[in-house]
C-alpha cells in the first residue's frame, strides 16, 4: 500500500498535523512518502515538487520567461496586477488567508502521484489545481481538511466577524458585492471539478468542520469521516514544572497563562479577546506568557513574558508544562495542535465553545469552555479557573489525551479507511 500525502508547505500547524500523520504511518511500516510545493525540512520520505511537472505548455513557459527578460531589462512595462491580485488587495486586514482554486502545477505528472495506490491531500492552496487534477486523477483520493477552504468561494474559515467593540464584543462582518460574486465564482469552479470524481474521501479532524463539510456544496454528496490528529506522547509529555520555568526564565511564584502569539494580528486567532480580558484583570500574581515572535503589541499588556518563537517540540513541551494553563482565544478553529499539544502535557486549557474545541476540552475535566464569545465570559472564565487551578489532575488530563490523540491511534484509522478504499 503506497500512500501519498501532498501538502503545500512543511512548516506551520496544518504542515504538523500532516507530518505527524506520516510519521506515524511510517512507524506501522506503510509506505508513506510526502509531496511539498515548499520543502525546508530535512524529514524522511518528504519531496519538493519539481518545477518541470507544470501544467503550463512549454511553449507557455518559455513565453513567460522571454517576457520576464524584457521586463529586467526595462523594455516592457511591468504588468498590471491580476483581477487575483486586486482583489487581494481590497480585501479587508485581519482577516484569514483567501485560497483561489487554481494554481501553476500539474501533481498528476510527479512520478511519485504515478507510484501511489493512494493520494491524501491535505493543506494544498497555491498548489492543486481542481480543474486538471479531478479531470486526470485516476487515483482514490482522501482529502484530510484543515479548515473551510476545500468547500468555500476561497475563505479558510467563513468568518462573520470582524474587530472587537470597546466592551470586548465581536463586530458583525459585512461581504461587500464584490466579494459574494469572487465566492460564487470560486465555489462553481470547485464544485464543477469535484462532483464527477467518484473516488473521494473527506476527513475531518474536529466534529464540527465534519458537519461543514456534509453541508457544503462541494461536499455533500461524498463520504465524510472524522479523524482526530495524533500527537507523538513521548515527545509532548510533562516536564517538571520548577525546572521548566527556570530554563525559559519563567517566575516560580507567578501563575502563568500561556499564549501562541504568532498571529496576534489575525482576528480569528482572537489576540484582542484576551488583551481586553487581561486588561480588566485585577490581579498581580498573574502573567501572560507569549510564544511566537515577539510583538509590540504585546508591550502594551501589563506582566507580559514574550518566550519569542519556539520550533524545538520539546523545549515547547516545556513551555506547556510551565504553565498553570493555556488559553487559546479563536474565533473559529478545526482541532488546533496547540490545545493537543498542551493536553498531552497535562496542562489544562481554556477557549471559546466554537469549532473544534469542545471536541477537545471536556469543561471542568480538562479545562473550561466560557459561556459565550467576548472578553468578560473569557475573563470570568480565566477567574474561575485560578479560584479552582488546584482541582485539574495534570496526570489524569494526560492519561485522557493519550488515549484519544497518540500517533498511533490516527495512524491505525487511516491504515484502517485505506485498506477499506482500496477493497
Amino acid at each position: 500500500m503506497k500512500i501519498l500525502i501532498v501538502n503545500t508547505y512543511d512548516r506551520g500547524g496544518a504542515a504538523n498535523a500532516c507530518l505527524r500523520l506520516h510519521e506515524g504511518l511510517l512507524h506501522k511500516a506503510v509506505d508513506s512518502k510526502v509531496l511539498l510545493r515548499h520543502k525546508e525540512k530535512s524529514l524522511p520520505k518528504t519531496f519538493q515538487f519539481h518545477k518541470s511537472h507544470s501544467s503550463k505548455s512549454k511553449f507557455h513557459i518559455l513565453k513567460e520567461k522571454v517576457l520576464l527578460f524584457l521586463r529586467v531589462m526595462g523594455i516592457l512595462n511591468k504588468p498590471k496586477p491580476s483581477k487575483e491580485q486586486q482583489f487581494l488587495k481590497q480585501r479587508e486586514s485581519g482577516l484569514e488567508l483567501f485560497s483561489f482554486p487554481d494554481s501553476n502545477f500539474d501533481i498528476t505528472s510527479s512520478p511519485l502521484y504515478q507510484e501511489a495506490d493512494i493520494i491524501n491531500l491535505h493543506w494544498v492552496a497555491s498548489f492543486l489545481d481542481y480543474e486538471s487534477f479531478f479531470r486526470k486523477n485516476t487515483k482514490p483520493v482522501v482529502w484530510t481538511l484543515h479548515d473551510m477552504n476545500p468547500f468555500t468561494g476561497g475563505e479558510h474559515y467563513l468568518e462573520t466577524t470582524l474587530g472587537i467593540d470597546s466592551v470586548g464584543e465581536p463586530l458583525s462582518r459585512e461581504l461587500s458585492e464584490l466579494e459574494k460574486r469572487v465566492f460564487k465564482e470560486n465555489l462553481s469552479l470547485k464544485f464543477k471539478a469535484i462532483q464527477s470524481a467518484s473516488n473521494i474521501s473527506i476527513v475531518a479532524p474536529s466534529e464540527w468542520l465534519g458537519l461543514e463539510a456534509q453541508n457544503s456544496t462541494v461536499f455533500k454528496s461524498k463520504p465524510v469521516y472524522c479523524i482526530p490528529y495524533g500527537i507523538n506522547a513521548e515527545v509532548f509529555q510533562p516536564r517538571n514544572r520548577n525546572y521548566s520555568r527556570a530554563i525559559l526564565n519563567i517566575p516560580k511564584n507567578k501563575k502563568v497563562i500561556l499564549f501562541v502569539a504568532d498571529s496576534i494580528s489575525n482576528h480569528r486567532k482572537g489576540y484582542a479577546y484576551l488583551k481586553k480580558a487581561f486588561d480588566l484583570m485585577q490581579r498581580d500574581d498573574v502573567i501572560l506568557c507569549a510564544v511566537g515572535s515577539k510583538k509590540s503589541a504585546l508591550e502594551s499588556v501589563k506582566n507580559t513574558i514574550e518566550l519569542g518563537s519556539i520550533y524545538d517540540e520539546r523545549l515547547m513541551s516545556m513551555a506547556y508544562s510551565a504553565a498553570d494553563v493555556f488559553v487559546i482565544p479563536s474565533l473559529m478553529d478545526n482541532l488546533p495542535n496547540t490545545v493537543l499539544e498542551s493536553l498531552m502535557c497535562g496542562t489544562p486549557v481554556i477557549g471559546f465553545p466554537i469549532g473544534g474545541i469542545p471536541d477537545m476540552i471536556q469543561d471542568g475535566e480538562n479545562g473550561l469552555l466560557t459561556k459565550t464569545v467576548n472578553s468578560m465570559a473569557l475573563l470570568d472564565t480565566i477567574d474561575t479557573f485560578l479560584v479552582t487551578m488546584d482541582s485539574f489532575d495534570r496526570e489524569s488530563i494526560r492519561a485522557h489525551a493519550i488515549k484519544k490523540y497518540d500517533l498511533k491511534i490516527q495512524a491505525d484509522s487511516y491504515i484502517d479507511l485505506f485498506k477499506t478504499i482500496l477493497k
